[in-house]
């Protein structure tokens, strides 16, 4: 039976943002609509389908086999449709709807604030919220559209493009280098006061290189720790010893004088800037919209 003539090709997006999200109500919030419509909606494509797409429980909305197959046949070409419509311009497909944004509290206030601050008076038909947290969300169970994320991510599972990158640098106060001496070799750190960040997988193991290749892997000692860049950093200040920082972390503080480089001939790993947005292979038009403006901003201020 021909059924292509009696779908309403509206429902697909809505079809796509309750695979994605594997609820009704963060669909919802995504798409910036009722409940009630999503479900609407989703009862009459199954109906003129004559297809069940989702198995329903109290706690988790998962694909069927017949859901799986509409929606690698028909998610990649309403994305790009979304796509073409949005190089055309806002005047010919306005972006609208909500999105949930997760960074840490530095990232957010050295860049991402302002970004979302102008994205959301470019967009005004966008309701944006910004939340903060120095910790991994869970990007589904969270109903975050999207994060951004600085470092090495070791979740597969998500999908992640990369908008940039940056250097490590280690510092200290000038006060602690008065008093503990400044080091002339990576392995000189291992017997100084290191501060460690918790969120890091190996927060006392670092390996550098220098211009020739040669690598020094140190293992640190550490009384003190942390579990955000902002703490981190602000302990360093406080004369307390030894860390590593992100090169936009360190930029302020390096000018001001309250920390100094040292070992600036030798460097850790870069470590990347990303955007992770929940499995699926679908993205919504005013996530992809944001990234891209996201990536410009950042382009611009490391030029």
């Amino acid at each position: 039976m021909n059924v292509a003539g009696k779908i309403d090709l509206n429902a697909l997006p809505i079809f796509a943002a309750v695979a994605d999200c594997a609820s009704f109500t963060l669909a919802a919030e995504r798409l910036g609509v009722a409940k009630t419509k999503v479900s609407l909606e989703i009862g009459r494509l199954e109906e003129r389908l004559g297809r069940r797409l989702f198995n329903r429980t109290t706690r988790r909305v998962a694909l069927t086999d017949a859901g799986r197959a509409l929606y690698a046949d028909c998610v990649p070409l309403v994305q790009r449709i979304e796509s073409a419509l949005t190089r055309l311009g806002d005047d010919a497909a306005p972006l609208a709807g909500k999105l949930r944004i997760s960074a840490t509290v530095d990232q957010a206030a050295q860049s991402l604030a302002g970004a979302v601050a102008q994205f959301g008076e470019r967009h005004p038909a966008v309701q944006i919220e910004l939340l903060t947290n120095d910790r991994v969300v869970d990007l589904v169970k969270d109903g975050i559209d999207l994060a951004f994320r600085i470092g090495w991510l070791r979740d597969s599972s998500q999908r992640a493009i990369k908008l940039g990158a940056f250097r490590q640098y280690v510092v200290a106060s000038p006060a602690y280098l008065a008093r503990a001496g400044r080091p002339a070799r990576p392995e000189d750190l291992a017997g100084h006061a290191w501060v460690a960040l918790n969120l890091l997988p190996k927060p006392l193991t670092w390996t550098f290189a220098d211009a020739r290749g040669t690598t020094r892997t140190v293992r640190m000692q550490a009384r003190l720790r942390a579990d955000s860049a902002s703490t981190l950093r602000a302990l360093v200040e406080n004369d307390a010893g030894f860390t590593a920082l992100d090169e936009f972390s360190a930029a302020e503080p390096l000018r001001a004088g309250r920390l100094v480089r040292v070992l600036a001939n030798w460097s850790l790993p870069v470590g990347g800037v990303y955007a992770v947005s929940p499995p699926g292979s679908h993205r919504p038009a005013v996530v992809r919209a944001f990234v891209d403006f996201y990536r410009a901003v950042l382009e611009r201020r490391a030029e």
